[in-house]
């Protein structure tokens, strides 16, 4: 049910009356290859804007200097709980919004009119280790929801009516998928979660129009193909992990499409010696067959559940006089890596700095391989504390980039760690398969810091920091967005508050408290000239487990209010 909220301006309320006449369902526009590539400033078209992952729009009605007018101007209950992680989606003023749960809602985007609902129905018996999607896709005259089955919805953009399935794994052996759906040149990419039930990831291609498969690349190689060497003992490839659980980023000009792979299982790596490539890795596909062209594998014989999973953003950066066509990518270790990217899909190493503290590398060497320090490595039957812990310098939330500041905008987390001990476990399929029990994490935080979460900055062109917003009651889970009136907008922290600060100096410059925490990445767009932030509130999954965790170790409360609704705020005028 749309709410009109009270207590804001009058101003509010007529910003809503004047553009009720905002398109419709029926007067969608057709998403194309061209539109995909070129995004026009006032839509969101993809989960992070454009193809470059940036989290940037240009537009700059919005900015620094009157976002402190910013009101609510429409708010819609999205009907479920649990973690809200996928932006609202605008194409010419029709919303779309993912849900947890495998739902989809089509929005008129100025007034929050609910125009459509998709509900799918999960088979009997399913459950997945996270009930959340990530956000859907748009082309053609459709919108491509990976179900948490394991299944791929084609929905008609008008209607909401099903054009087409098809399967994409069995989830009864532990595949599912979260994941927003990449677009590149007709196809509908996606990847599958699944990596702490042993499955081995892969990342699959299908036709926009007819659902059939048109590729399919493994991220643990058989024997016998490039990088089966990595994997040393006999069949560990098959239950390797990998799972590529988070979207893509694309270069059209060279048609190379990264992907980021996630953790080897089970977690503890002497049970599959070797590097087992591609875990904690960033692949380069070719967009037309694929197949695989490159890699970088950020940590070997992955024993700390840091997934790779993020794709690094196209961003390109100064070096020696000249500019580097590049690769940017804060990893959940607690690095930052510049990396180059070739036109033929080469990826190579030029230099990583620290985020957050890390006890686990000693250094990085030249080609970008970390020397670790064992005695913070656990393994089977052997105890190790590491830092940060498993949920990393920073989680799945996206960095942001701002080409007019020269910075990107991480939100990470510090002054955590876990102390695991493996043990050997027999696989049953669709079940935790880890080598280590949940109640055995051992989370542990330094009760003495001064701050917990954070966004840290750094200029992208000399390596330097820039300024920090420090949390000293909360973690930070929120995605970051960067617009042209020179703002970052941000939630993630458990006050439930949605802020917006000054991009170049980090001034926090406006706040709203939501329903409830906010961990799904903001978007911005316009309508009949106006132009509208949103965001969708609603806690649950790592961090509502994660915010139990610290009530206990820090006596803060452990309840952060569940429950999902999209928050639209404008201007008042």
């Amino acid at each position: 049910m749309t709410k009109r909220l009270t207590g804001i301006s009058l101003a509010a309320v007529l910003i809503v009356g004047a553009v009720r006449a905002a398109l419709a369902a029926s007067d969608y526009t057709p998403v194309t290859d061209e539109r995909l590539a070129n995004p026009e400033p006032q839509n969101w078209l993809m989960t992070r804007g454009s193809y470059k992952g940036w989290s940037y729009s240009p537009l700059d009605q919005i900015n620094s200097g009157n976002v402190k007018g910013l009101v609510p101007v429409w708010a819609v209950s999205t009907g479920v709980d649990s973690g809200h992680e996928a932006p609202p989606i605008v194409n010419n003023g029709v919303m779309f919004v993912a849900t947890p749960y495998s739902q989809v809602m089509a929005l008129n985007a100025a007034t929050g009119d609910l125009l459509w609902r998709y509900r799918r129905k999960l088979p009997e018996g399913f459950s997945a280790l996270h009930n959340t999607s990530r956000g859907v896709a748009l082309y053609g005259d459709k919108v491509y929801l990976p179900g948490l089955d394991a299944v791929l919805v084609a929905l008609d953009a008008r209607t909401g009516n099903v054009a087409w399935e098809a399967k994409v794994e069995d989830w009864k052996q532990g595949y599912y998928m979260t994941m927003a759906p990449l677009i590149v040149k007709g196809k509908v990419l996606v990847g599958v979660s699944g990596g702490e039930f042993g499955v081995r990831g892969f990342i699959e291609a299908f036709d926009a129009e007819t659902g059939k498969s048109v590729w399919k690349t493994y991220t643990i190689p058989a024997p016998g193909e490039p990088g089966s060497e990595t994997w040393q003992k006999p069949d560990t490839w098959k239950t390797g992990g990998g799972a590529a659980w988070m979207t893509g980023n694309y270069d059209p000009d060279a048609n190379i499409v990264y992907w980021g792979v996630g953790n080897g299982s089970p977690w503890f790596g002497d049970q599959r010696p070797g590097d087992n490539l591609y875990t904690s890795s960033t692949l380069a596909l070719d967009g037309d067959t694929g197949k695989i062209k490159g890699h970088f594998q950020y940590h070997q014989n992955e024993s700390w559940d840091w997934d790779a999973m993020n794709a690094p953003m196209l961003v390109d950066f100064a070096k020696d006089g000249g500019t580097v066509k590049g690769l940017l990518s804060p990893q959940r270790s607690g690095y930052l890596y510049w990396l180059q990217r070739d036109n033929d899909g080469g990826i190579s190493y030029i230099n990583a700095e620290r985020y957050v503290p890390q006890n686990v590398f000693k250094e990085i060497d030249k080609n970008g391989r970390p020397v670790v320090d064992m005695d913070h490595k656990p393994g089977t039957g052997r105890v190790a504390q590491f830092c940060p812990g498993l949920w990393g310098g920073k989680d799945w939330p996206y960095e942001a980039y701002s080409p007019k500041t020269g910075m990107v905008y991480i939100p990470a987390n510090e002054n955590h760690c876990n102390k695991f001990e493996g043990k050997v476990e027999e696989r049953v399929p669709g079940q935790w398969w880890t080598g280590v029990a949940i109640p055995d994490f051992h989370f542990s935080v330094d009760t003495k810091a001064g701050f917990y979460g954070e966004i840290k900055t750094y200029d992208v062109n000399t390596g330097k920091p820039g300024w920090r917003q420090l949390y000293s009651k909360s973690m930070m889970w929120g995605s970051l967005l960067t617009t042209g009136g020179n703002l970052v907008f941000g939630g993630g922290t458990n006050d439930r508050e949605f802020r917006a600060y000054d991009a170049s100096t980090g001034e926090e410059l406006w706040h709203f408290r939501t329903n409830s925490g906010i961990q799904a990445p903001p978007s911005t767009f316009e309508v009949n000239g106006v132009q509208y932030v949103a965001v969708a509130s609603g806690y649950g999954v790592d961090p509502a487990f994660q915010q139990q965790l610290l009530g206990d170790l820090l006596g803060w409360q452990k309840d952060v209010p569940q429950g999902g609704v999209v928050w639209v705020f404008a201007v008042g005028k």
